[in-house]
């Protein structure tokens, strides 16, 4: 099916996100999940027994089987997990959902991600399957791979450092008018944010994301129903996923290092030009983004790879505190507080914000939202996009 079919076809029309601090979670992943699609069922006015399609991302075991059963939905038709590293597919997820719709495969479709440190503990050291050339020389974690890459990004490509301050301070901004992100009530400052002990050369404490326990559901279903439900319908207007050849944070010796993935390699289309090239609109037509920000690095060279600001010392005065802040920055970014001031359940917080702004129930609303931009993890193997739009956009 081309990626044209599938512009408009389907809507999330449920959501729902519960988080805690990191190992504070009151239950398991599984009665989390549970919660948490049983409250975007409700928020969408759909019985959970509806629920048809299930698809996940980053691993798990609560597969569509065992929710199913759980939810005693009267038929499991589709039952997917998106693999990849982190939350490079947490977008991909919601793109399956759609295809899964657009196809006749399912006709409601949860899409979903909890995190219980009980359970599984933290995204931390080796984690992933980094090779012997990483371990042996003390390279394990997230932390550590994203920050070679980042470091070239400013060293070689002339990124300043400046632009990744100014995304951390606006997220954090945007936290203290959202009661329940975790930095609400802690503003943040450029002097703390300097002054902030080194993780890894060049990322400071608050260029780290949080972790959370918690559970976070979207619900999806065909266009044509969304319209007559409770909601105001976000409509999938393009999605894209994968990453260039050669590229992985597990070879780590690909030729587009500072790249975050989404841009394309020898004249070949990206993820980010894919995404642009199915939603018929560009850059300069998205109202508002949420980037995954595992650490503000990345997500400053996954804005440069899709296009939302240039390369090189430039990006510094298009990332600016102000031009990132809603309601009136020209790119306002993580309107929630984002994973580093908000929370962080691999990054599915981000998809609910992305759909609150086009019902206009954001903490940080912009101002008449109909575009509503959805990054997934970047500088991840694998990557992923969602360019959500209101009704008035299709």
């Amino acid at each position: 099916m081309s990626s044209i079919a599938l512009r408009g076809a389907a809507a999330v029309v449920g959501v729902a996100e519960h988080h805690y601090r990191r190992g504070e979670g009151p239950h398991g992943e599984q009665r989390m999940t549970l919660e948490a699609i049983v409250a975007a069922c409700a928020d969408a006015g759909i019985s959970p027994r509806e629920i048809d399609g299930f698809v996940s991302y980053a691993g798990g075991s609560n597969d569509g089987a065992v929710i199913g059963g759980a939810l005693m939905v009267n038929d499991v038709k589709w039952s997917n997990m998106m693999w990849g590293g982190g939350g490079g597919t947490v977008a991909a997820a919601v793109n399956n959902a759609v295809v899964a719709i657009a196809s006749g495969q399912a006709d409601v479709v949860a899409v979903y991600r909890a995190m219980s440190q009980e359970d599984t503990g933290r995204l931390g050291y080796a984690k992933y399957h980094y090779g012997p050339h990483f371990l042996a020389h003390g390279v394990g974690s997230p932390a550590q791979v994203c920050a070679l890459r980042t470091q070239r990004l400013l060293e070689h490509d002339g990124v300043p450092r400046e632009a990744m301050r100014s995304l951390v301070l606006a997220a954090y901004q945007h936290a203290q008018n959202n009661p329940t992100a975790q930095g609400y009530g802690r503003p943040l400052d450029i002097d703390t944010y300097e002054n902030s002990r080194l993780i890894t050369e060049p990322f400071h404490l608050f260029d780290c994301s949080r972790e959370s326990d918690g559970a976070v559901a979207l619900i999806l279903v065909s266009a044509e129903r969304a319209r007559d439900l409770r909601q105001t319908p976000a409509y999938v207007l393009a999605g894209a996923q994968g990453a260039p050849g050669g590229y992985s944070s597990i070879i780590d010796n690909d030729n587009q290092y500072t790249s975050a993935g989404f841009a394309g390699v020898d004249g070949r289309p990206g993820v980010a030009d894919r995404l642009w090239a199915a939603a018929g609109i560009g850059p300069s037509d998205v109202d508002v983004v949420q980037v995954y920000e595992n650490f503000s690095g990345p997500a400053v060279s996954a804005l440069i790879d899709h296009g939302l600001a240039p390369s090189g010392p430039a990006a510094g005065d298009v990332l600016t505190v102000e031009n990132l802040t809603a309601p009136t920055g020209k790119l306002p970014i993580n309107t929630s507080g984002g994973n580093i001031a908000d929370s962080f359940v691999n990054g599915m917080g981000l998809a609910v914000e992305a759909v609150r702004q086009l019902r206009g129930t954001s903490t940080n609303q912009v101002a008449d939202a109909k575009t509503s931009l959805f990054i997934g993890g970047p500088m991840a193997p694998i990557v992923s996009s969602t360019l959500f739009a209101h009704a008035d956009a299709l």
